[in-house]
């Protein structure tokens, strides 16, 4: 804190000796040390608030940073749809409306199945029978 190297100290307390009465040291030693525990108090309370400030600043600067982000991505969402999934799906659902109405229903088969193959290529049911019929014969 005062860059006080163990020489310099033994200095200090030299001269506290020949200054400082014997019967008196002790109570000067005493209030020096907790004068010195309040100041570090004090220096670590300053640098926790220090370093609180340091945080919400941080903090702010980051919230400041999302919101433009977010206000960016909101203004090209605007502009061109692709981040608004609702407008995309109302997009489709409408597309496919449209595309419905304008497609004839499809029309069924009305005619009877030829070699025993039904239209969906599976066999026909009615063409066994007559199979069997000419096995038969």
């Amino acid at each position: 804190m005062f860059d006080l190297d163990p020489g310099k100290l033994l200095v200090i307390g030299i001269v506290a000796l020949i200054a400082i009465p014997s019967k008196d040291l002790p109570r000067v030693l005493r209030t020096l040390g907790q004068a010195t525990g309040r100041m570090r108090r004090m220096a670590n309370e300053f640098q926790d608030q220090f370093m609180a400030a340091m945080r919400e600043a941080e903090l702010d600067d980051l919230k400041k940073q999302i919101e433009e982000t977010n206000s960016a991505i909101m203004a090209g969402a605007n502009l061109n749809g692709a981040f608004d999934p609702m407008a995309e799906a109302r997009k489709q659902i409408v597309s496919a409306i449209e595309d419905g109405d304008k497609k004839p229903p499809p029309e069924r088969a009305l005619e009877e199945p030829q070699s025993g193959v039904s239209t969906e290529g599976q066999p026909a049911t009615d063409a066994a029978p007559q199979d069997a019929q000419k096995a038969d014969k």
